[in-house]
């Protein structure tokens, strides 16, 4: 087959240090091949016949992907051919090799004269034939018949997984524009990533131009589209940087889509993740979502939803918390000022059990459509208050028991715009669904038992904790005044309800929300736009 293709150039060298140019300005014959292909090893003293034919007259080179030298096919079967090492696999991925042997006979321009792949008796007889006729040396006498007539190469090695990711993160036109930090052979990657402090305080995947580039296969966004500006630093985030946090923090590249969506909604205004950080409250992003990704990216929403064991959902967590810290700076005694802070300062994210209840979802309430997949962000400082009742066998019981926990949320005289993330487990749902309450029914049992007259909200000698009396005058609340009932919530909106845990265990859980608001964090859901 004839054609007008001109082959890259290429320098290499063989195992005893010798380095060959291409196009050196005399016709060559390329072959590739590796050492564990039985049909480069068929074709092995075809190669070599040729060289000893017509090696005075032509460049016949054996192009190897082995190491070291790819001393194994020389020995095995006796090379003179000059044998090149193209171990590191460059060549082959720039001359796009899917298989092995590859054979290429071109002019001394590089131009393509004829080439083929795989074994065929007939393209190699033609081949024979055509460098006798170009060089006016005889042709070597092979018996034919001792070859098949055709046999099927093998895959190159450098479309090999990881080692084809690799070689696109090297290659020209690479999608990778991050800074490279290059480090001594003899230094650990993982105490390096401990040193620069680009952890959370526990070990991180290297993030390496193979990882991230099978990261960002996870989606179909421009690896430089900037995804959010992330405070404190106020530093633009494109999806290379969140693909490279998510690395570090052990995604799949299928998780990608949740964590660039998260890191989109921690970055709003509304969400205002500069305050959410900086508070000494300690608040944190909890993650909850809902929708198809959550069973297609095995996502846990069952049996220790929020506990350790599933990757998806403590990576995803872990990766917007990394992007935070490692993009926008906020790293802890720096912009980050938690008192204590919480083990939710490493990764707080779950996925709602919707099949397991007779209500909406979440998602399905705040104007979503059940099909869409979607991430809503909630300000939660420190860890969950459980909701001890194995003993309620009403809904209104139950509500009762829910009231009377959340009623202590932040402390038992606080009321006012306070956001809480209540995790109803099944069966306290049960309990509640069996009397056929609805959600928006146990929400108000919630409030109503949570309510307390003013005369028990006062700061006093007790607690200064509590409304000022001095808010109602010089003499006090009135005696009608202090008899009012205040509401724990300003509403049953700032109660954002889910479901999930396992199907034993009267256990529910409480997360307490940081400053409601505008002037605080106001929960923030999006739409997961998938690959």
């Amino acid at each position: 087959m004839t054609t007008s293709t001109t082959l890259k150039p290429f320098t290499l060298g063989d195992a005893g240090g010798a380095e060959y140019r291409f196009p050196s300005g005399r016709p060559a014959l390329l072959c590739f091949v590796k050492e564990d292909c039985p049909t480069c090893g068929l074709s092995m003293p075809l190669i070599e016949a040729a060289h000893r034919a017509f090696g005075g007259a032509v460049d016949v080179w054996a192009i190897g992907q082995d190491t070291p030298g790819n001393a194994v096919l020389v020995e095995r079967h006796g090379l003179t051919v000059p044998m090149l090492d193209d171990d590191a696999l460059g060549v082959s991925f720039a001359y796009d090799l899917d298989t092995v042997p590859s054979v290429f006979l071109v002019d001394g321009e590089g131009n393509e004269l004829r080439s083929f792949i795989g074994f065929g008796r007939d393209d190699w007889r033609t081949l024979i034939d055509e460098l006798g006729s170009m060089t006016g040396l005889d042709v070597p006498s092979i018996d034919w018949g001792e070859y098949p007539e055709s046999r099927p190469g093998c895959g190159s090695r450098s479309v090999e997984p990881v080692i084809a990711e690799r070689l696109a993160a090297e290659s020209e036109g690479s999608p990778l524009r991050a800074r490279k930090i290059e480090i001594a052979s003899g230094d650990d990657e993982h105490e390096f990533l401990f040193d620069q402090g680009l952890t959370d305080g526990l070990p991180a995947v290297p993030p390496t131009p193979e990882r991230v580039l099978r990261m960002l296969g996870g989606t179909k966004r421009d690896a430089q589209e900037v995804v959010a500006i992330v405070p404190p630093n106020l530093a633009p985030a494109t999806v290379e940087k969140v693909a490279i946090n998510a690395v570090m923090a052990g995604c799949k590249p299928e998780y990608l889509p949740v964590v660039l969506t998260a890191v989109e909604a921690m970055c709003t205004d509304e969400f205002n993740i500069h305050g959410v950080s900086a508070t000494t409250m300690g608040a944190s992003p909890a993650m909850v979502v809902n929708g198809p990704i959550r069973e297609r990216i095995g996502m846990n929403s069952r049996l220790g939803a929020m506990g350790a064991g599933n990757r998806a959902n403590a990576t995803i967590g872990r990766a917007i918390r990394f992007v935070l810290r490692n993009v926008g700076g906020a790293k802890s005694g720096g912009t980050e000022r938690s008192t204590l802070a919480s083990p939710s300062k490493f990764t707080l994210s779950f996925a709602e059990w919707e099949e397991r209840s007779p209500w909406n979802p979440y998602h399905v309430d705040h104007g979503f459509e059940p099909e869409d997949s979607v991430v809503t962000l909630f300000a939660a400082t420190g860890g969950p208050t459980m909701v001890v009742d194995q003993t309620s066998r009403s809904a209104r019981q139950m509500g009762g028991s829910i009231g009377m926990v959340m009623e202590g949320i932040a402390h038992p005289r606080s009321r006012g715009p306070q956001d809480t993330l209540l995790v109803l487990c099944p069966e306290h749902l049960d309990t509640i669904t069996r009397d056929g309450w609805t959600k928006q029914q146990l929400l108000d049992r919630i409030q109503e038992v949570s309510a307390k007259p003013l005369r028990e909200l006062l700061a006093d000698e007790e607690s200064g904790v509590g409304i000022p009396p001095e808010r109602f005058g010089a003499d006090g609340p009135t005696e009608e005044q202090l008899n009012q009932l205040m509401p724990k919530f300003a509403s049953t909106d700032n109660i954002h309800l889910v479901v999930a845990g396992s199907d034993a265990g009267k256990f529910s859980s409480v997360f307490q929300g940081w400053a409601t608001g505008p002037r605080g964090s106001m929960v923030v859901s999006r739409k997961i736009e998938e690959a």
